[in-house]
């Protein structure tokens, strides 16, 4: 198509009306929820970027699929059509429906991890890690070093470090009950992991026998980029890369608000049978029965629809595009973003906009601040606010890089909405300088990030 504008590979059927509060009424509201941007209200944002998890459109054949949805309390026919879909994409042998992807992680670290050992990953995304930490255990990111430049352009950025999981491994093999790879890698900017870095992942683990999981919530995405920049497999359809990704692994944790194209739900897709048995008691404890697990009917059988379309290769090549749009827009207007732009979500690098901002005063917070306060654009802080470590002595351990994601809900926006927030990401990369801290005045012990209350301090070098 050369240079014309990517379109929507769908029409609009239904609109809903978005509200516009003043600037005004944008400073109020943000004094009112103590600077979180977690506490505001729906009608108080214009363009909600906080996350594409649950917040995109369902197609006509979902709604209609919902209208099918089967209630009954067990063994339910909307499970039944949700679980062959599963594992005609997975290929594993139990599958565990949740209410969403967090869930997930709660049932198989509960089964899986005991406190004092470690779980590695590429990068542990906040509810991962606060799951590995509840149960007493560290969280150990691996991430490539490639995924620690957001300025550093290279295909597969989200890559785990091979030799350091080897040297994990060699080090802590008895501390270590699994290895987890993030597809996408979230919080190193949504970058992709290769297909070539999956295996060397599987026969690390192979030599140690680790149980090796993914945590797939945006696995078609992952899989159209191992399609487009990886030698070998652009003849393949991306559901064929998505069958091998699986087949590398022994499970996989899995957000259906993501490439589940849902509102709502997830699932724990295992092969071994006495750990999905583990799983499934589990399960009974805190989601509900095993075939809805915590979801409706109705909600089974939209999953079950989305997961099919979420691998349809023309929403797939619409998808990162529009995502790319933005990042080109904003990264010609001279503001720094991780590079190059992930599948779901551009990275804006508060860093290196925002350098007279130290960690402790959260850089990505106040950037992520401004967006809302300049106009309505609500994203979310992934730096130090989410991912720093208070130390023993008071003082805090800084994130590895202060980013704030503006990730963009699936089949909801149009382009003109995306121009729209490139303006708003230039005119406040434009007063910068101008641009000062917070401070938190109070915090939760676990996902801080979510119902923190915060204050600003005077900008300037040093706070």
């Amino acid at each position: 198509m050369g240079k014309r504008p990517i379109i929507e590979p769908f029409r609009v059927h239904t609109v809903q009306a978005i509200s516009m509060p003043s600037r005004d009424e944008r400073e109020e509201a943000l004094r009112r929820v103590d600077f979180n941007l977690f506490g505001l209200r729906a009608e108080e944002v214009i363009i909600d970027l906080l996350t594409d998890s649950g917040t995109g459109a369902m197609s006509t054949k979902q709604w209609a699929g919902m209208m099918l949805g089967d209630e009954s309390y067990a063994g339910s026919r909307s499970f039944f059509r949700f679980e062959e879909v599963v594992k005609d994409i997975t290929g594993f042998g139990h599958v565990i429906p949740t209410h969403q992807g967090r869930a997930a992680e709660k049932i198989l670290f509960s089964a899986m991890v005991d406190e004092g050992q470690v779980v590695v990953n590429n990068s542990h995304f906040d509810t991962t890690r606060a799951n590995v930490e509840y149960r007493g255990a560290e969280a150990r990111d691996l991430v490539h070093a490639d995924g620690l430049v957001p300025s550093h352009v290279a295909p597969f950025k989200g890559n785990m470090d091979l030799d350091a999981l080897r040297d994990s491994l060699e080090a802590d093999a008895d501390r270590i009950p699994l290895v987890m790879v993030t597809v996408t890698n979230n919080a190193a900017g949504g970058q992709p992991v290769s297909m070539a870095n999956l295996k060397g992942v599987r026969g690390i683990c192979d030599e140690y026998e680790i149980p090796f999981f993914l945590d797939a919530c945006r696995f078609a995405e992952n899989a159209w980029f191992i399609k487009t920049r990886e030698e070998g497999y652009a003849d393949r359809t991306p559901k064929q890369i998505a069958q091998e990704m699986f087949s590398l692994a022994d499970g996989c944790t899995m957000s259906a608000k993501k490439d589940g194209l849902a509102n709502i739900g997830g699932f724990l897709a295992l092969n071994d049978e006495r750990l999905a048995v583990e799983s499934r008691n589990l399960l009974i404890l805190t989601e509900g029965f095993p075939t809805y697990g915590g979801m409706a009917g109705y909600d089974l059988e939209a999953v079950a629809q989305g997961l099919e379309e979420v691998l349809d290769e023309d929403y797939l090549r619409y998808r990162t595009r529009s995502v790319e749009y933005l990042a080109e827009k904003v990264l010609a207007g001279g503001v720094p973003t991780v590079q190059p732009a992930g599948g779901h979500a551009v990275y804006v690098d508060a860093r290196a906009l925002l350098p007279h901002i130290p960690p402790h005063e959260y850089p990505a917070h106040s950037l992520a601040v401004e967006f809302y306060r300049e106009g309505g654009v609500r994203g979310v802080e992934l730096g130090s606010l989410a991912f720093g470590v208070p130390m023993e002595d008071g003082t805090e351990k800084a994130a590895g890089m202060e980013l704030v994601r503006l990730a963009i809900p699936r089949r909801m926006y149009t382009q003109s909405h995306i121009d729209y927030v490139a303006e708003v990401v230039l005119d406040v990369a434009a007063r910068a300088g101008s641009i000062g801290g917070y401070r938190i005045v109070e915090q939760a012990p676990w996902l801080r990030h979510f119902t923190a209350r915060l204050e600003p301090v005077e900008a300037g070098p040093g706070g």
